[in-house]
C-alpha cells in the first residue's frame, strides 16, 4: 500500500494499492475526481505529480512538454511509491498549450506520432 496526498486539499490522504490505477482507488475513497475515456486517450483526469514515482506506461494522451511538466493520467497511473499529487483544475496550469502559439518541437512529439508510417 501507498500512501497519496493531495498537495492542493487539506486534510486529505488516501491509501492506495500499487496494481489499481490511481483514479479508481481514489474515487472509491471518495476522492471527487473527473474522468472520461478511463484508457489513458485523453487527459480529463490529468494531476500534476509533486513527488513520489508513478507507472502510467498505457497512456497516450501526454505529449514529452506535459510529462516533463510533471502531468500524469490517474486512470491508467499506478503509484510505485507514496506520491504526492496536485489535482483538479487548478493543476492544469501547464497542461494545456495552444498550438498556434507555442508549437511543440519535434523532439517534444512522441516517437510514434512523429515517425512516418512504413
Amino acid at each position: 500500500m501507498y500512501r497519496v496526498t493531495p498537495a492542493n486539499r487539506v486534510d486529505a490522504t488516501f491509501e492506495v494499492e500499487s496494481r489499481r490505477p490511481l483514479l479508481e482507488s481514489l474515487r472509491e475513497q471518495g476522492g471527487d475526481l473527473p474522468y472520461g475515456c478511463r484508457y489513458g486517450g485523453c487527459i480529463t483526469c490529468a494531476a500534476k505529480l509533486a513527488a513520489g514515482i508513478v507507472n502510467q506506461r498505457q497512456q497516450v494522451a501526454l505529449n514529452k512538454h506535459q510529462i516533463n511538466a510533471g502531468y500524469v493520467i490517474l486512470c491508467v497511473a499506478r503509484p510505485m511509491s507514496d506520491i504526492t499529487l496536485e489535482i483538479g483544475v487548478d493543476s492544469h496550469g501547464e497542461l494545456y498549450r495552444n498550438p498556434f502559439l507555442e508549437p511543440l518541437e519535434p523532439d517534444e512529439l512522441k516517437a510514434c506520432i512523429a515517425a512516418p508510417k512504413e
